[in-house]
């Protein structure tokens, strides 16, 4: 039988999401009735239907079965953890970069106090989480050493402290090791747990919680002419698959985040085609995490408009995830996405 997906879509927000969801005409995402839904897409590798939740108990009784098992998922209420809050739509994860040559933010704050202080800046403009990385992973860039990606973030994240909720962007064990033991909050492994073998066992030990992403192939390869045979629901069954890995692999909690990794190892129509469709990974049953922020793809739907920090597309990227349910926004302009998202969603409001 062929392998059946659920795609939530058509979403409600603010006053009018909670009037619907009190007159049972759409469902509250993860039991918040600030944002509902009143579609599902049942989707296959050889079709796709869309239908009014009403008409749900006219499918056929195994779809029937499929979309309520993943509608049920889709509902229930998520616990927080990493001091996030999953009833707020979304939390916002700011970018530090300790690094020479990022493809944005490279060689900024990687000098002196310079780190210490922008994160100091990020928490003041609202970030509700940290993300602390020494090594780039663009496109095309090479891997480091352990000694060396340690050394451009160890004084900040010693500064840093308790003062702040922290993530660290790391594909090395030994790095998440060292990070945990200073006490941060979340891993956030670009690699989805591939590049080291290592990663794993310390994920276990520690219980940290943990960001997979998806990402094809390492940096030096991504970008050369990535293939699939549907980006959409082969990064699902990733997905899939890496959950049943790491419990396999004795991780026993869900403080888990998933992020399907636009811009690593995808053309522009691999992004267009994840984005727009993006709440399919809700039912995974985990938070999702996107990461738009100056990515590529903006660049190339903007064409001579682009700007070095792609700021509009950012926070139009980011106004597009908010109304599917993304839980997390990866971001560099903090203060400029958080100001877009608070006069959208006060005409949802009021």
């Amino acid at each position: 039988m062929e392998k059946l997906y659920t795609r939530v879509c058509n979403f409600y927000y603010g006053k009018q999401s909670s009037y619907l969801v009190k007159k049972k005409k759409s469902f509250p995402l993860n039991g918040n009735k600030q944002i509902s839904f009143d579609q599902i897409e049942i989707l296959s590798r050889k079709s796709k239907k869309k239908i009014y939740i009403n008409d749900i108990n006219n499918l056929p009784n195994f779809v029937k079965k499929k979309v309520k098992k993943d509608l049920k998922i889709i509902l229930k209420k998520k616990k927080n953890f990493s001091n996030l809050n999953f009833q707020k739509i979304p939390n916002i994860m700011g970018v530090l970069n300790l690094t020479p040559d990022s493809f944005s933010d490279g060689g900024r704050y990687n000098k002196k106090n310079l780190g210490y202080k922008h994160a100091i800046e990020l928490k003041k403009y609202g970030a509700d989480i940290i993300d602390v990385g020494g090594e780039s992973t663009r496109p095309g860039s090479k891997s480091i050493t352990e000694k060396k990606e340690w050394n451009r973030i160890n004084q900040t994240l010693k500064k840093i402290g308790k003062k702040m909720n922290i993530s660290v962007d790391t594909r090395k064990s030994v790095i998440m090791k060292k990070s945990i033991d200073l006490g941060i909050n979340l891993i956030n492994d670009v690699s989805g747990l591939n590049f080291d073998k290592n990663s794993i066992k310390v994920l276990k030990k520690t219980k940290i919680p943990f960001v997979i992403q998806h990402s094809k192939d390492i940096p030096e390869l991504m970008q050369k002419n990535p293939k699939y045979k549907n980006v959409l629901l082969d990064i699902y069954d990733f997905f899939e698959h890496k959950i049943d890995y790491v419990k396999k692999n004795g991780i026993k909690h869900n403080k888990i985040v998933i992020d399907p990794g636009i811009g690593f190892g995808k053309t522009l129509k691999h992004n267009m085609r994840l984005l727009s469709n993006i709440s399919i990974f809700h039912s995974l049953g985990f938070p999702i995490l996107l990461g738009v922020s100056r990515k590529s793809f903006i660049k190339e739907i903007s064409g001579n408009n682009d700007t070095k920090e792609r700021l509009g597309g950012t926070i139009s990227s980011s106004i597009f995830a908010l109304m599917q349910g993304v839980q997390i926004l990866r971001i560099h302009n903090v203060k400029e996405v958080i100001q877009g998202l608070k006069v959208f969603t006060k005409f949802l409001k009021d």
